[in-house]
């Protein structure tokens, strides 16, 4: 029986790391192997199906839901419910973790698509164009608007207020260069000033800020992969412990020190962690 616990523990790890391995990267490759794309050559079509209804499991499940597998894994191993009462707690917290990534991801790509929207506008004027019909082009090419750019674009086509739409267009997360667009838009207009000069200089502004967040990220990363790290040497601990034959989970799951030194331990590992990246997030923000 810990034969046969151990062989199913394995194999649902190694599940959970070919479909944690990246988005995409194995149904990619089982695609091109089994679709006639790799050295193998074609494939059945049941296979490419098989691979395709692969690929589509792994959209559906978050990285989030891994934590209770996980948890019933170890618990197999240390014949306990406490790791499967662990991993649905770290459901909602891995949860947390996805979408905040995901936000800050969206956050970048939508500044990105603001420095392109000022770059696409300039070159429209410079091109003879007027404001409102050169927004009207560079907005649908760059879609650096996001949700508002239906409000911009009724305002810049039937003369409407234009920094008014791009300012309220702005308080989305990473489109706060929209307000200074808003700005150059209102200081063309009212004043008859040079547009296309003040978004260069709008758009070198962005482009200077993008970098240095990029080059702060960059120099933090050390930061990060040591947090990594050490968050990960409890599990060492046991992976050693095990092999050594001091059997760490019926200790820790199944005597009363034990299960103290596993809260103990799960406590400062967690302020632990939280400290280092509070340190991290602080030097971000900063």
């Amino acid at each position: 029986m810990g034969e046969m616990s151990l062989g199913a523990a394995v194999a649902c790890l190694g599940a959970a790391v070919w479909l944690l391995g990246g988005r995409n990267s194995g149904a990619r490759r089982a695609q091109l192997l089994l679709a006639g794309g790799g050295a193998v050559g074609a494939g059945p079509p049941e296979w490419r199906q098989t691979a395709q209804e692969l690929g589509r499991l792994r959209e559906r499940l978050r990285a989030e839901w891994w934590a209770p597998v996980l948890g019933l894994v170890v618990a197999v191993l240390g014949s306990s419910v406490l790791p499967i009462v662990a991993g649905a707690a770290g459901v909602p917290v891995l949860r947390r973790v996805r979408l905040a990534r995901e936000a800050r991801r969206a956050r970048e790509r939508r500044g990105d698509t603001v420095i392109a929207l000022c770059g696409a506008l300039a070159g429209e004027v410079r091109a003879g164009r007027q404001p409102g019909e050169a927004l009207l082009l560079a907005a649908r090419d760059s879609g650096g608007l996001g949700e508002a750019q239906a409000a911009v674009l009724a305002a810049a086509r039937f003369g409407g207020d234009v920094p008014g739409a791009l300012a309220l267009a702005a308080r989305q997360p990473g489109a706060e260069g929209l307000s200074g667009l808003a700005a150059c838009w209102r200081v063309a207009v009212d004043q008859g000033a040079g547009l296309a000069a003040g978004l260069d200089r709008l758009e070198g502004a962005l482009r200077v800020e993008r970098d240095q967040r990029a080059d702060l990220r960059a120099q933090l990363a050390g930061a990060r992969s040591t947090v990594v790290m050490l968050a990960g040497l409890p599990v060492l601990g046991l992976l050693l412990g095990a092999a050594m034959g001091a059997e760490p989970l019926r200790v820790l799951l199944h005597t009363g020190a034990g299960i103290g030194c596993l809260a103990v331990g799960g406590v400062l590992e967690g302020l632990g962690m939280w400290w280092a990246l509070r340190i991290v997030r602080g030097a971000e923000a900063t």
